[in-house]
């Protein structure tokens, strides 16, 4: 075995399998098999051009040396980044614990409990800190959430407002720049008017429904806003306000001031800066919005036995299964970075986050005096925790202080702020204070240690308590906290207990050595808007894996900024709306959408202000040729793209693609291609070959960052050499092309801390191996499907009769015994599996993905375990049956009382390799509606809501 080739583990199955797998299949190669599932006209005739693969070994030194490059300075710049103290026992326990890292979307609420219970306490977090009743589990960063603020309030407009066509916006001068940018981005397509300007002196009238403002301030003021929100509710005005959540803790709510919604980042609670993300954006709001709100609840519920269970609520608004009458495609979160938010907040308790918050607010009080004494003019006339100075020259100051290996923030010649952070001493204070004396020419002194003080007028200071609930009160040791994570951890199903063969998912290996540099200082302390040459690391990688996705894609450009897959859409779709502007065709706004297409699809092309044309599905499940060419020729005068995802979101190769993207480039317009099953191209084929302009590609999927229990995703857009010019800017740091749309994410490079994964993977693999991992997921599914196809119908087959990377196995023929696909999913639960993709893209099916990374024992445990359960379905018997009772708790095993019509082996250990490896669910089957009628989203005890 060569030891050093990470090809070898990163892919499940050895030779021998390989050969097993081929002969189970019935074709006598890899190659021959790939010959027959990939139509040849698509398939590359060149290997990719990619330098040869690195073993772990190397990569270690090479990412160490290029990490080498950053700089690695005190940073006191603010602007929604800070420095923070990530604490020991949450890094090693959940960020570099891959039992959280490795998870999927808690959808199956049984065995996802414990990351379930770890976004309760985030969403109390929130709640507390800003008064509000309801919160998500996430957004993807601040921007996007006052961007899904603003155009919730405007589909939540009055029928008055609606009438009267209210569309204008109000924006103060002092949110962040990057937020206002975001806002100018989301807005224009949809008809929101934003007004940008001083809320001292703007008059709010009939024409405006909506508001944001910054808390504190973007250069550090803190403002009461109470009499501005007041007024503006006078006139039907809802009002937005991005608060810093950790000042939250010394300065009076946003409810308490009588915000509607308040939105902002929790990067602050021990999420490194990493370059700009990724980072959990939070959004509360008033219990009024609860059917509106964008993004994941979770809500507490109760189970078949009345134990107290947690689950995703009010599922059916999420807004992507709302298709083409969406009003967000907001479909994930930020979800390991929230549950590192929330234990931390659980770590510290409220007196903890309180101390912290003071320590920051006293630090800035010390150095304010400090300023006076010098005799600098300090602007700011009430802060947390951001100082803005005059000075003589700001470029003074800034050589200086890089000198001295500190950052500031320079708002203009005379101008600049200081952030003080959880970070900061005593002696960096005196630091400071010797930099700014120095360039004033003025006499340094020493300054003693500061106590706690607080120097908010009374009427800003909170009143309120938070964080009051047990479980914020009972972890503040680190054996306590250690077991408490190890308790939550032990609750749910990752890809450390088994396969996670989620359809169009991509659930493959995260390897160690791709996560490692994450944990590096170098790495991840570096605040978004440093100079680039205080980024020489970085801006090599992320060039670095640009330069391999454009070859991988066979597209011209890259932009890393999209944080999600969704985000990438939109992304994609805007840069298509700006190339046809930029040709004068405005005019062109119908998105032709398959039928088949995720519910992400529809609801992006909605936001990006184009209408929405759906197109049939034959039979066989691959696209309507007849019916593509009509609708493409009835709206050729205004067709903007066409939306299409390859191989199909059924699991096909379809032969007709290149006929498809033609059909649409002679009617006028461009070509936008899903990556999420880019698994299968890699390598083999790509989105340029079959005629693409544009694609997004899931990071999070094919390229190895781990879906962190639903999220991080990153969703970088991949273009041809057309649309390379309008790829999305940043207004604080230079990104994106020569007439480049407005940002679409906060940070000018989005999540690229967990960029480097993907690099990683990139460069362990290398060309070759990246193609043999496409060969092997290939493969891996094929075996599947031959195994399932003699007990399952497999819905749909490629022209040759192979499948692509996944499959659909079909389950609605049992829907008449009484058997629904839910039955099978919470069935393979006692087996130790999480279920495949439900209902997705055929309702009462399972779409199945079992990547490369998994080799043949784990693949024929899993097939094993739906033979079995054919074997029930076949002997069926009712309500009373093993299906219907599942999943089975270890609780239920042990007791007692056994009242079933089947053994307790039968329950839990049908097959006897479960007995090995024995997974216990935690509770039993969710009770969906309970949880929706009685709406709990915050840590409240579960009796408060019972009722009598």
């Amino acid at each position: 075995m060569q030891t050093d080739s990470f090809v070898l583990r990163h892919l499940g199955t050895d030779q021998k399998q390989i050969q097993e797998m081929l002969k189970t299949i019935g074709v006598k190669s890899l190659d021959a098999l790939i010959y027959n599932t990939i139509p040849s006209d698509i398939r590359l005739d060149q290997s990719l051009n990619l330098p040869d693969a690195l073993s772990e070994n190397e990569f270690a030194s090479h990412i160490q040396n290029l990490g080498n490059k950053n700089k690695n300075f005190k940073t006191y710049i603010g602007l929604g980044y800070h420095d923070t103290i990530l604490p020991a026992v949450i890094q090693r326990n959940v960020f570099e614990n891959p039992s959280w890292y490795t998870s999927y979307t808690p959808y199956q609420a049984e065995i996802s409990q414990g990351r379930l219970e770890a976004l309760l306490n985030y969403q109390t977090l929130v709640c507390d800190l800003t008064g509000l009743a309801l919160a998500n589990s996430s957004l993807l960063d601040e921007g996007t959430a006052a961007a899904e603020a603003m155009i919730m309030l405007f589909n939540g407009r009055s029928r008055n407002l609606k009438k009267r066509n209210t569309n204008k916006f109000f924006v103060s001068e002092e949110v962040l720049p990057q937020t206002i940018d975001i806002l100018k981005t989301r807005s224009t397509p949809i008809g929101i008017e934003l007004v940008i300007g001083n809320p001292e002196e703007i008059e709010l009238d009939e024409h405006f429904y909506g508001a944001i403002l910054q808390y504190p301030a973007k250069h550090g003021e803190v403002f009461d806003y109470t009499n501005f929100i007041e007024i503006a509710h006078r006139s039907e005005i809802k009002i937005v306000v991005a608060a810093d959540l950790l000042s939250l803790a010394i300065l009076k709510s946003p409810a308490e001031m009588g915000a509607d919604v308040a939105i902002g980042t929790t990067q602050r609670f021990g999420v490194p800066l990493g370059f700009g993300g990724p980072h959990a954006g939070y959004f509360a709001c008033k219990e009024e919005f609860k059917r509106l709100i964008p993004g994941r609840i979770i809500g507490v519920t109760v189970d078949v036995d009345d134990n107290r269970a947690l689950r995703m609520a009010l599922q059916t608004r999420e807004q992507h299964i709302k298709r083409e009458k969406a009003t967000s495609n907001i479909c994930t979160a930020q979800v390991l970075l929230a549950v590192m938010a929330g234990l931390y907040a659980v770590y510290h308790g409220g007196d903890g986050i309180k101390y912290i918050a003071r320590q920051i607010h006293s630090h800035a009080n010390l150095l304010n005096k400090a300023l006076i004494k010098l005799g600098l003019e300090q602007q700011n006339k009430i802060f947390f925790d951001t100082l803005k100075i005059k000075v003589s020259s700001a470029k003074t100051i800034k050589v200086i202080a890089e000198k001295k290996k500190m950052n500031f923030l320079y708002i203009d010649e005379l101008t600049i702020g200081i952030s003080i952070n959880e970070t900061t001493t005593f002696h960096d204070i005196e630091k400071i204070i010797q930099i700014l004396a120095q360039a004033e020419n003025l006499y340094s002194f020493n300054i003693t240690d500061c106590e706690i003080s607080l120097s908010v007028p009374k009427e800003l200071q909170r009143s309120s308590s938070y964080l009051t609930h047990e479980v914020f009160n009972n972890h503040h040791s680190e054996t306590e906290m250690m077991r408490y994570i190890k308790r939550l951890e032990r609750m749910d199903i990752s890809l450390t207990d088994s396969m996670i063969s989620l359809g169009s998912c991509t659930m493959k290996l995260n390897a160690a050595t791709e996560m490692l540099p994450l944990s590096m200082s170098n790495w991840n302390s570096i605040h978004p808007f440093v100079p680039v040459s205080q980024a020489q690391g970085y801006h090599e990688m992320l060039n670095g894996l640009k330069n391999d996705l454009n070859i991988i894609t066979g597209f011209a450009a890259t932009s890393l900024q999209p944080n999600s897959g969704a985000q990438g859409e939109y992304a994609g779709l805007m840069v298509i709306r700006a190339f046809h502007q930029s040709n004068k065709e405005t005019q062109r706004n119908i998105c032709l959408i398959p039928s088949s297409a995720h519910g992400t699809n529809p609801a992006s092309a909605v936001m990006a202000g184009m209408k929405v044309v759906v197109t049939k599905t034959s039979e066989n499940g691959n696209i309507d040729l007849d019916d593509l060419r009509e609708k493409a020729v009835l709206h050729k005068d205004n067709l903007a793209a066409l939306m299409v995802t390859y191989p199909s979101t059924h699991g096909v190769f379809e032969s007709a693609i290149q006929e498809i993207t033609k059909i649409i480039h002679d009617n006028g317009g461009q070509v936008y291609m899903d990556g999420a099953n880019m698994n299968a191209q890699v390598g083999l084929t790509n989105p340029a070959k079959i005629g693409a302009d544009v694609c997004h590609l899931n990071l999070h999927k094919t390229f190895a960052i781990p879906h962190g229990g639903g999220g991080p995703g990153v969703g970088p857009i991949c273009v041809a050499e057309h649309l390379v010019d309008f790829l999305p800017s940043n207004p604080v740091v230079k990104t994106g092309g020569s007439k480049a749309i407005t940002a679409i994410s906060a940070a000018p490079f989005g999540s690229a801390l967990v960029d480097l994964i993907s690099y990683s993977y990139i460069k362990m693999l290398g060309g070759s191996g990246l193609t043999q991992a496409t060969k092997i997921a290939i493969l891996n599914a094929n075996y599947l499907k031959a195994r399932l196809e003699k007990h399952y119908k497999i819905l749909y087959k490629g022209e040759k009769g192979y499948a692509a990377h996944e499959m659909i196995v079909d389950f609605r023929e049992f829907k008449s015994k009484g058997i629904e696909v839910t039955d099978i999913a919470k069935r393979l639960m006692d087996f130790g599996f999480h279920a495949p993709t439900v209902s997705f893209p055929v309702a009462g099916t399972l779409m199945i993905e079992p990547t490369e990374s998994e080799n043949k024992d784990e693949i024929d445990r899993f097939a094993d375990a739906l033979i079995q359960i054919k074997k029930e379905i076949d002997a069926f018997n009712g309500e009373e049956s093993v299906l219907k009772n599942a999943p089975h708790t270890e609780a239920m095993l042990t007791n007692d009382e056994w009242n079933f019509h089947y053994t307790r082996k039968e329950a839990a250990f049908a097959l006897d390799y479960i007995k090995g490896n024995k997974y216990w669910p935690t509770i039993r089957r969710v009770n969906e509606a309970y949880g929706d009628r009685h709406l709990v989203c915050t840590c409240n005890p579960i009796e408060d809501y019972m009722e009598e």
